[in-house]
């Protein structure tokens, strides 16, 4: 008998200890943490697209100048320096900045053409440093304007007449 009072003055003990510890763990959290990095690397970065340009349909005797403009859109990532150059096309004849269209039928003749960097001044090629032109990318859409003529020429035979340039930005 004095063995069951014993064990059960022992339990009452131990219950009477662990009351209060299991009421505390109710309240008690824990937490922990853990930091993690967001990064990114921005790269030296350009796009470019360019508008057709048409001289006119209805063309007839070449004896005065005809001027067309069209542009190009540059995006580069800001501060990247960039050069835009327009290769001599694809007329036959082209090289360098003298230009001309073919006829698109089976008439072999062409029309002479210039492409400028400013209006009737500064013919643009594709030579960088020489006859390009610069800018610095400011993360947005920067226009350029490219300024056509047809000099007076001895008119070829009717027909649609067409070159295809190609531009190309270099950063």
């Amino acid at each position: 008998m004095l063995k069951l009072k014993s064990t059960l003055a022992m339990l009452g003990m131990i219950g009477v200890l662990a009351a209060p510890l299991a009421s505390h763990a109710d309240t008690y959290s824990k937490s922990k943490i853990a930091t993690f990095d967001v990064s990114m690397k921005i790269v030296a970065d350009c796009t470019i697209s360019a508008a057709s340009m048409d001289f006119g349909q209805n063309q007839g005797v070449i004896n005065t100048v005809v001027s067309a403009n069209s542009n190009i859109s540059v995006t580069c990532t800001n501060t990247t320096p960039y050069n835009v150059g327009l290769n001599a096309g694809t007329g036959t004849g082209s090289n360098g900045t003298t230009r001309y269209m073919n006829g698109t039928s089976a008439n072999t003749g062409t029309v002479q053409f210039n492409l400028y960097r400013s209006p009737g001044a500064g013919l643009w090629g594709n030579t960088q440093g020489t006859d390009t032109v610069s800018g610095v990318g400011s993360g947005v859409a920067q226009t350029l304007t490219v300024y056509g003529e047809i000099p007076v020429q001895t008119t070829p035979a009717p027909d649609s007449y067409k070159s295809t340039v190609t531009a190309t930005v270099y950063f």
